[in-house]
Order: C-alpha cells, then structure tokens, then sequence
C-alpha cells in the first residue's frame, strides 16, 4: 500500500521525535506536519519528558498547552532544537516557508536555535525550490508601494485574501511569484532592502537537518549552515 499524506506526515514527525532529550527547550513549528509531532511530542511528555516549548504562533501556543506541553512564549535564551514544517525544501537546505502565514516567528524561532530540524514529506522536498511560490510577510501602511516594488525585481505577486488575512502580527501577507530560484540568498537579500517588508519566507542558512518521508522509508539530510 503506498502510504497518504499524513502516513508520511507522522513517519517524517516520529523520525524527529528521536532528536528529543530531556531538559531541552524547544522551538514548536506551526502547521500540519508539527502538528504529528506535538502529538508525540505530548505522549513523551506525559511518560516523563520535561521541555519547555517556544511557539512559533498563536496555534502552535494553544495547541501545546492543550496537550499538556510546558509553553513559553517569552523565552530570552538559545533555544537547544527548533522542529519545523516547509513548503519547500532544497538538498542544500534551502526553504519556502509561510504558507500558514508564521513566516516571520518561524524565522526568529529558527535564527535563535542551536540546530533547526526540518521535517517533510517527498512532495516537498525539490531539487530547486520556487514552484510553491514565496510568502513574502509586509506591513498594511502603503502596501500596495510594497508590492510594487517587490514586484520589479520580477514576480507576480498577490495580496492573501485580498488583504482579510492577517498574521500574529497583525501584517498582510503577499504571495509572489518568481518560478524556480536560481539564487535564493540574493533574492532574499534584495526583498529585504524593500521597506514595508517584514519577513521574507525565503530560510538561507539556517537549516541542519531535513527528515524527508518517502514511501520507502525515512532519510536524513545533515546539512552545515553557513
């Protein structure tokens, strides 16, 4: 039987799961695949597993507690493992992400963690990444100067639910366009000099690890940050 969805969902999620050791302070992802792993995360936690969770949205807080998980969304250290979905992924651990809108706090999260552990299934892993498109986090206050300007450095962009989406953050969130990626970290670059833009959901040189679930088993990519 060739396994769903979520069969490699929770596979990709158990396989992170061993990563887990008492005492850490962990970084909760947002989205459907993290939401298997809170699910395991939870049952550890309930046979003895002391944690501390950081969340990466207002979800994955009230989900955690929920499930009994130690959250703290003030936490002012380094955070020991960050586990987290993509809407892509790349062999050198280049991610898209955003597409629930937690762009912003995921990259935080990430950027204050020890070692970032990406969890997929083989529909999201690509040899270049682009195709999903780029959620690109930007400010409501002449928005749309924002998304012409990203806009001439060549994508096509749209603004989520004509504007009705909002993030954590109280931000809009436009969805571009720019196909298959040739150079992300100088993309993300030039999105960024843009003012207006909050967070770009272009992740360069942040990730270490990426747990693909595939119908022949689960594999592990290490990889060295730069």
């Amino acid at each position: 039987m060739v396994p769903n969805g979520d069969d490699l969902k929770k596979a990709a999620a158990m396989e992170a799961l061993k990563l887990v050791s008492d005492g850490m302070v962990l970084g909760l992802g947002t989205g459907s695949t993290v939401r298997f792993f809170l699910d395991g995360l939870s049952k550890m936690v309930q046979n003895g597993l002391k944690v501390k969770g950081v969340p990466t949205s207002y979800e994955t807080a009230i989900l955690g507690r929920e499930l009994g998980i130690d959250i703290d969304e003030s936490y002012s250290g380094e955070l020991d493992l960050d586990v987290d979905g993509a809407d892509e992924a790349d062999p050198s651990g280049h991610l898209i992400k955003g597409g629930g809108g937690a762009l912003l706090r995921e990259k935080i999260v990430a950027y204050n963690s020890r070692k970032v552990c990406i969890i997929v299934d083989q529909s999201k892993f690509k040899e270049k990444i682009g195709k999903f498109g780029i959620p690109i986090e930007i400010f409501e206050y002449l928005h749309t100067n924002t998304k012409r300007n990203i806009e001439k450095l060549g994508a096509k962009c749209t603004l989520r639910k004509q504007g009705a989406f909002k993030t954590d953050n109280g931000n809009l969130i436009l969805d571009c366009d720019f196909g298959l990626i040739d150079k992300p970290e100088s993309l993300e670059k030039s999105i960024k000099k843009i003012p207006g833009v909050a967070e770009v959901g272009l992740f360069n040189g942040l990730c270490h690890t990426i747990i693909i679930a595939t119908g022949n088993g689960v594999k592990q990519i290490d990889i060295e940050p730069a």
